[in-house]
């Protein structure tokens, strides 16, 4: 704000004539850049600054890649997620701007009370619905809102995209969203207040050649502390000097090396008769079908990693690793019967 005073002149003006444009123009010198005119809303007052709207703009576009590439690797199809705006809205202009019916999730963060919304658009619910559920066929898009058994499959998305705004929120404020609930009605969504401002991230969704939406919305209640804190991160800095942080590394190092995991070796999977399955006693040799040289697969804690040859070092049984394997993301989710058996 300039320091300089208003003339009586102009004061008389803007009391006889209001607040507009000619005002203004008649008041400020033209072309001074001194003068920016800006629409200040005061019952809704803006939160967001432009350091803190670049910061959001990273974090909710690392969000959307992030999402992306989960959703692609499980649909075997083509997607792209594209970050479009993030605003501050109140929770009413919120609800107004889903459809209905909607497919929206409702999130808890814990140990505060508050909730948010997470919203798929139509086409990206059914979407979702037809392609893990293995469908490939025309997308079909129902003028319905999704059954029971749908909204079990389509959480599964939910439950991703609540875990990714967790890690992209976490060196800011610990959010640990949790899916809680499900409505199609929107103006069911007993979130927050009408009033009440929240934080609303658009991110368009591509499916060929249909487009959609997704919408996630949290309260600014649960977000204070990123928006009145004086840092933007985090800021971790190494202490001591360059000798002290080189005796930290190597004692690390260290740490790390001498440390074990559980290596498991396992032969391809093969068919076995019940029959034989019946016959077999202590000591008795369960015949696999597999060549002697069959390539094993070798987990390192529980995540497929090497393929490897079996062979005997003296007397003991080994495995020689032949080649490395990026694991894939069904490896890395195991359920207690998939853990595979330590070998010594």
């Amino acid at each position: 704000m300039s320091s300089e005073s208003l003339s009586q002149n102009e004061i008389d003006l803007l009391f006889n004539r209001g607040v507009g444009e000619d005002v203004v123009a008649a008041a400020a010198p033209s072309g001074d850049p001194r003068y920016e005119v800006q629409v200040y809303d005061f019952r809704r007052p803006a939160r967001i600054s432009k350091d803190r709207k670049r910061s959001l703009m990273a974090m909710y576009g690392l969000l959307s890649k992030s999402v992306e590439s989960w959703i692609t690797g499980r649909v075997r199809d083509q997607i792209e997620l594209e970050l479009q705006s993030v605003e501050q809205l109140t929770f009413g202009e919120f609800m107004l701007a889903l459809p209905s019916p909607c497919a929206s999730y409702i999130v808890d963060v814990p140990e505060t009370g508050h909730q948010g919304v997470i919203d798929f658009g139509h086409e990206f619910a059914y979407f979702l619905v037809d392609r893990l559920l293995g469908g490939a066929g025309d997308h079909v898009v129902p003028e319905r809102p999704l059954t029971p058994l749908e909204r079990l499959v389509v959480r599964i998305a939910a439950d991703r995209v609540a875990l990714q705004l967790s890690e992209v929120w976490k060196d800011y404020v610990r959010l640990d969203l949790v899916v809680s609930g499900y409505e199609s009605i929107p103006e069911m969504l007993q979130v927050a207040n009408r009033e009440d401002p929240v934080l609303v991230a658009n991110i368009g969704v591509s499916l060929g050649d249909l487009s959609s939406l997704l919408l996630l919305c949290l309260p600014f209640a649960t977000l204070e502390r990123f928006f009145t804190g004086t840092s933007t991160r985090k800021q971790l800095q190494a202490q001591g000097s360059s000798a002290e942080r080189a005796q930290d590394r190597a004692r690390i190092e260290s740490s790390v090396r001498s440390s074990r995991l559980t290596i498991g070796a396992r032969l391809p999977a093969f068919e076995v008769p019940i029959r034989t399955l019946t016959r077999l006693r202590p000591g008795g040799v369960l015949p696999t079908g597999l060549a002697p040289d069959q390539a094993l697969e070798l987990y390192v804690a529980s995540q497929r990693r090497f393929v490897g040859a079996a062979g005997k070092v003296g007397r003991s049984l080994a495995v020689r690793i032949l080649d490395p394997v990026d694991p894939e993301p069904e490896h890395l989710i195991h359920s207690e019967r998939d853990l595979p058996l330590p070998t010594r």
